[in-house]
């Protein structure tokens, strides 16, 4: 039975078809790496190794900060290596340049393990992890003098890596993977949270915070109702930030707004992921992948009941909608006003949303091998992203 609360969101499902964002949107064939519509990126519906999956990103600032990729395939540079599903969230913050640098590095350099280490591990996703930021603070330290931002430049980190039979969960940040599970007799579809979160709000994190700066009692400070890092970021673990990280960067031309008085011998905010391994159940439905601004909006269950209760396709974009839908509601305003509102000005009403959305099939999860396409989709971005 659904519920009048759910109703609002699934009623939309029930029409033939989705409806368009864009007035030229084409949902099937297409580009096979996925189209730009207006300030839409998405990728209806494709398969991975391992089953179908389903991406969308929306833009609200005026530049995009949040990337995201999909990778299927070679989970390392051996012929002889593991294949699997590899997803991956990036929500930038203070600009793009971080989010985009973990685009084009993370899932390289955990190749580079899974080969060094001959398999995957918990272990190989924190190197990775640990070997693109220190990539990305070289190159801060390289562009410091004539591009000092971005020392400022951070960005949450999500990833998901379905191999073997396993799965792993790594954050670094505030974005969230939620599993939609079958139990019962009912056949219901629970929500279950597989993510770690770092964000000070948590009172686990600020404790987190105090224990390893026991003699810094501004480490978290509440600004406005809100828990912030040095009063500053509520985001306590990312790659990036180098400010944060290093004190060589805390301090001119860095503009005064990024500076953290006094200095710090060690780093404020950690790259190093929390890690989820969990072996795959035959009741794994599903997995949402999403960064925070989907879930200021809407609430584990609610994103699952509509991936449970819609078609699959276009399904991310349909999540990205009821979130919209949600935000216009808290500004009591309708959804059709909503979409007028461009970048920028939009930042006002909801974040850069993006979502992935991995439908998991039990059979070929359950395989030992597979030896299909091989798939590699990068969203959010425009052509000429990339930093070096």
């Amino acid at each position: 039975m659904v519920t009048t609360t759910l109703r609002k969101f699934v009623y939309p499902c029930w029409k033939p078809s989705i409806e368009n964002e864009g007035e030229n949107s084409s949902t099937r064939g297409g580009d096979p790496g996925g189209r730009v519509d207006g300030l839409w990126w998405y990728k209806d519906s494709g398969h991975h190794v391992n089953g179908e999956f389903s991406m969308a990103v929306i833009q609200a600032n005026n530049v995009m900060e949040d990337q995201c990729q999909l990778e299927s395939g070679p989970l390392s540079l051996a012929d002889t290596g593991p294949q699997g599903t590899f997803v991956g969230i990036y929500d930038g913050h203070a600009g793009p340049e971080a989010a985009r640098f973990i685009n084009d590095r993370l899932f390289e350099n955990l190749k580079k393990f899974t080969s060094e280490d001959q398999g995957m591990s918990a272990d190989v996703i924190s190197k990775a992890y640990l070997a693109t930021e220190e990539e990305f603070l070289s190159l801060v330290r390289k562009q410091w003098l004539i591009k000092p931002h971005i020392a400022s430049v951070g960005s949450c980190c999500l990833v998901g890596i379905i191999c073997n039979g396993m799965l792993y969960i790594a954050n670094a940040g505030d974005s969230r993977v939620v599993l939609g599970r079958e139990e019962g007799d009912l056949k219901e579809v629970k929500a279950i949270q597989l993510s770690s979160e770092h964000n000070a709000n948590l009172e686990s994190v600020r404790e987190e915070l105090r224990s390893l700066h026991p003699d810094d009692p501004q480490v978290v400070v509440l600004k406005h109702k809100v828990w912030r890092v040095k009063g500053i970021i509520q985001v306590s673990r990312s790659i990036g930030d180098a400010y944060l990280k290093r004190a060589e960067f805390n301090r001119e031309p860095l503009l005064p707004k990024f500076r953290t008085p006094g200095t710090f011998e060690k780093p404020i905010l950690l790259a190093e992921p929390s890690v989820l391994a969990h072996r795959l159940l035959p009741s794994d439905q599903f997995l949402i992948f999403a960064s925070d601004g989907l879930w200021e909006h809407l609430s584990n269950q609610e994103a699952v009941d509509i991936v449970n209760s819609c078609p699959r396709h276009g399904i991310a974009r349909k999540l990205v909608k009821a979130a919209l839908q949600e935000a216009a509601k808290k500004r009591e305003m309708r959804y059709s006003d909503l979409k007028k509102i461009d970048r920028g000005v939009r930042r006002h009403f909801h974040d850069d949303i993006t979502v992935v959305v991995l439908f998991l099939d039990s059979h070929l999860i359950s395989r030992s091998s597979f030896h299909g396409p091989v798939i590699s989709i990068k969203g959010g971005g425009h052509p000429g992203d990339s930093i070096t």
